[in-house]
């Protein structure tokens, strides 16, 4: 009986960043199966410590899921889905994060903090990679 060899394709932080991109995969006819998940799901707290939650293919089928990872983008997309543009650079490595900066973002989050709460405001904005320009909506 020949044993069957898996390769680590991915990782990430959390379990439902992982579901995602397994169901991708598997839409496309790759077998994968993670791992760590369960442990993260347990406390989310040790995902840096362990590595994070480890998405593994066959190993015949690394080629086609490496393809089909790259394929799908990590940046933001606007309602069209298209690639949100940075209006300095142009670049489309841009990220959407929630920001504090003002008074009252900062006294929503330290008031969240105390009622062990989710923050109840929030601001967010979106961050070229390429040139680190923060802008509001494209």
């Amino acid at each position: 009986m020949e044993e069957e060899v898996f390769k680590k394709v991915a990782s990430f932080q959390y379990t439902s960043e992982a579901i995602i991109y397994k169901g991708k995969l598997e839409s496309e006819g790759v077998e994968v199966f993670l791992r760590d998940n369960l442990t993260i799901d347990t406390d989310p707290m040790v995902s840096n410590a362990i590595g994070g939650v480890k998405l593994f293919v066959r190993q015949e089928d690394e080629p086609k899921a490496l393809t089909i990872l790259e394929a799908v983008s990590t940046y933001s997309l606007d309602d069209s889905g298209e690639a949100v543009k940075c209006p300095n650079c142009g670049s489309t490595k841009v990220d959407y994060f929630t920001t504090i900066q003002d008074l009252k973002s900062l006294l929503s989050f330290l008031f969240s903090i105390v009622l062990l709460v989710l923050p109840f405001y929030t601001k967010h904005k979106y961050k070229c990679e390429a040139c680190n320009f923060e802008f509001d909506k494209p």
